[in-house]
């Protein structure tokens, strides 16, 4: 492709963001485009009235010594108009515009997030798509109304220019070349420096969330300890000092482009026409004679208002050249086709839970595979668990089963059917999961346990729930015990617990979730030994109605599984339950014998100590 073909495509390119844009502001807030074109109706319609009637007929009424009274009252009628017009202008920009552009915000981020919740877990795995959503969010109001206003004045403002240029022909044909200037200054320099100013914003975006993730860890309480006990501050000053180094010399590398741009367009755009256009039409006036001082004060006046009225037009244009190039990033954000979408729509799965089979289930993260023809089947009413060290693809069966991720190749079945072809929300719903990599809301105790789910005599149930969990004491130590806030993100008196408690509440959340199948990945991985027996007792207690599946890297704590499915690299190499894959002797044999050596060796010393 050539570099006038590129040109093209991104001039298409831009112009179609820009019109997206309009037509998404349409869509939300129709009030802030009907008002702002009124506003620059008025706008240019008082710059043409003013300079091609009002200045005609005053200048003209005293060159032909017409009456006072004449020209007092064209004035006033003029002056009504002109004030009921900035009366409207007030009232738009001090009422309209911050109301409708607050909706236009909420309208713009509500379909942002709405998109960021239904796109597939891997798409925030990505840099590049995780880059474009950062700068999808940048200002994207801001820049969405910049363009609407762009459109609107350069529209208004063309049929603007049309009725003045008519105007100006009508006193002198040759004024009109002045027109060339403010047509390099802003098409030509203003283009190419629009063009460097996007090329800076595209080079600092990955700098910028450095300095944003480094910024954020300052004030979130997430590494506070860490801060303050290890060395870790100054890596992270490091980080932020490269950034901002790396920003710097960006800057400078556009420094000098951008600033001797600014200078060529301003100097096209205002100096020459203004200065040129006076010497022209005085030198008519006082050299050559060929014009009167009415036609020379008009023609000054008309050519004012035409330069103006370009330099608007132009600068309108590019706001939408700039700011579509950065709509792009929104656009196709919004415009992005999930892969495996949340509101995927299918058949109904039945609820009554039969089977779940993986069935020669391959799948890679990038270009490394983490699951390698992976077969293995769980049945109603069975209390399955899966084993093996650190990166065997533990999680990922989970997240696979849950189709978080799709698999590269096989087939994953529940009660006999490709989960592919279910309604995903509600295949989801049979399962009730806690993930070793929870999250805690800021949100109420209550609320993080029910997770925006309601039940009847649902506080019952989050007692109950608290109290499977083994957290339910502490949580009522808490100042307003199920409604304390969590966190102290909103609330200064918020709960703040331990690692293990905060655990606990994630699984609670699972034991409250009515479902056919309860997932704990790793569930005890922060709790003390004696309460991760107890934990253990009341999800085996659970499992009596149920199907259940559990991560541990105890073993221990399977052994009274139905069934164990023992991986090694992503592949299974032994199933069974925990007293048959012990006569068998191997991987799971000899990772048990390791742990309960050691549990020994702790028991050993404990007794000594004693």
């Amino acid at each position: 492709m050539s570099k006038t073909d590129k040109e093209k495509l991104s001039l298409n390119v831009t112009v179609k963001n820009a019109w997206y844009a309009l037509t998404l502001a349409s869509k939300i807030c129709p009030g802030i485009v009907i008002h702002s074109f009124f506003l620059w109706l008025i706008g240019h319609g008082e710059w043409v009235f003013f300079d091609g009637v009002f200045m005609r007929v005053i200048v003209n009424a005293l060159d032909q010594n017409m009456g006072f009274e004449h020209i007092f009252r064209f004035i006033l009628i003029s002056g009504i108009v002109f004030a009921v017009c900035a009366v409207y202008t007030l009232y738009v920009e001090n009422v309209v515009y911050p109301l409708d552009t607050n909706r236009l915000f909420g309208g713009i981020y509500k379909r942002m997030y709405a998109k960021a919740r239904n796109v597939e877990l891997k798409c925030y795995e990505d840099a590049d798509f995780y880059n474009r959503y950062t700068m999808a969010m940048d200002g994207a109001e801001e820049k969405i109304t910049a363009i609407i206003r762009g459109i609107l004045g350069s529209t208004v403002g063309a049929v603007a220019v049309v009725i003045v240029f008519y105007l100006m022909y009508e006193i002198d044909h040759y004024a009109m070349l002045f027109i060339i200037l403010p047509l390099l200054g802003n098409f030509l320099f203003g283009n190419l420096k629009n063009k460097y100013e996007f090329k800076r914003y595209q080079e600092q975006a990955p700098n910028e969330k450095v300095l944003n993730y480094v910024g954020r860890m300052m004030y979130l309480p997430d590494g506070a300890k860490e801060i303050r006990l290890s060395k870790v501050f100054e890596l992270m000053k490091k980080q932020y000092r490269e950034a901002t180094d790396k920003n710097v010399r960006v800057a400078v590398k556009y420094a000098f482009a951008n600033c001797s741009l600014s200078f060529w367009r301003l100097t096209f755009t205002f100096t020459a026409i203004f200065e040129g256009v006076l010497f022209y039409a005085i030198y008519r006036n006082r050299v050559s004679g060929t014009i009167t001082l009415p036609d020379l004060t008009i023609m000054t006046s008309l050519m004012v208002a035409m330069a103006w009225i370009l330099i608007r037009v132009f600068e309108n244009v590019m706001e939408i050249l700039k700011n579509g190039m950065f709509i792009n990033n929104l656009r196709s954000f919004l415009e992005y086709k999930e892969v495996i979408p949340e509101d995927q729509d299918g058949v109904m799965p039945d609820p009554d839970f039969k089977t779940l089979e993986f069935k020669n289930v391959s799948f890679s993260y990038g270009d490394k595979e983490t699951i390698h023809d992976l077969s293995f089947k769980i049945t109603a009413g069975e209390t399955a668990a899966l084993v093996g060290h650190n990166g065997a693809g533990k999680t990922t069966i989970i997240k696979l089963m849950l189709r978080l991720y799709d698999p590269d190749s096989g087939v994953i079945e529940y009660n006999g059917r490709d989960i592919r072809e279910y309604n995903l929300r509600a295949y989801r719903d049979i399962f009730a999961t806690t993930f070793q990599d929870f999250a805690l809301f800021g949100m109420t105790v209550k609320e993080n346990i029910l997770m925006g789910r309601h039940y009847d005599g649902e506080e019952s149930l989050v007692v109950d729930a608290l109290k499977k969990a083994g957290v339910y004491d502490k949580v009522m130590t808490l100042e307003k015990g199920t409604d304390t806030m969590m966190t102290r993100e909103f609330d200064e008196k918020g709960a703040v617990l331990s690692g293990g408690e905060s655990q606990k509440l994630a699984v609670a959340r699972t034991f409250i979730k009515e479902a056919p199948m309860k997932i704990f990945d790793e569930p005890s991985s922060a709790l003390d030994p004696i309460a991760e027996y107890e934990l253990f007792k009341n999800i085996l207690k659970e499992a009596k109605d149920r199907t259940m599946l559990f991560i541990s890297h105890r073993l221990s704590s399977v052994k009274d599984c139905d069934k164990v499915f023992m991986l090694e690299r992503g592949t299974l190499v032994e199933e069974g339950t925990h007293k048959e894959l012990m006569a068998l002797g191997g991987n799971y044999a000899q990772m048990y014998k390791k742990q309960a050596m050691n549990y020994l060796a702790i028991e050993d010393e404990r007794e000594v100590v004693l």
